[in-house]
């Protein structure tokens, strides 16, 4: 398994949105920002709908931590940014959880841009 409770992953993965806040460099939490997250096998995703130029993607990427909460779930977290071996499966994910929302809102996680901010959920 990928470190996560198996209540918490489904939890999470059942969620159609989180609450995910990075790390500032004095260990304090920036205010959570609400985000479509996937999972994809034991691992749970989030991607920028606007890139990688998205602050709160930004502010991740310089803390590789923060924290998550979807429901009654908070934890821990690092972020791992991910080449394409996960593209596919995450984009499937996206397809799969929210396309009942039609294709203009989906097309920004699912598309170049927005597979190239994708970060894995590691707890810690």
């Amino acid at each position: 398994m990928s470190g996560w409770a198996a209540g918490d992953l489904a939890t999470i993965g059942r969620a159609t949105e989180l609450e995910l806040a990075s790390l500032r460099p004095d260990g304090t939490l920036r205010p959570f920002v609400t985000i479509w997250a996937v999972r994809a096998g034991d691992d749970l995703y989030v991607r920028s709908a606007y890139g990688r130029g998205n602050p709160w993607f930004q502010r991740a990427l310089r803390s590789g931590q923060g924290r998550v909460r979807a429901g009654a779930v908070e934890r821990d977290v690092r972020f791992e940014a991910l080449g394409p071996e996960v593209a596919d499966a995450v984009t499937a994910a996206y397809h799969a959880k929210y396309d009942r929302y039609g294709a203009p809102i989906v097309e920004t996680v699912v598309s170049p841009e927005a597979v190239r901010s994708t970060l894995r959920l590691v707890p810690r």
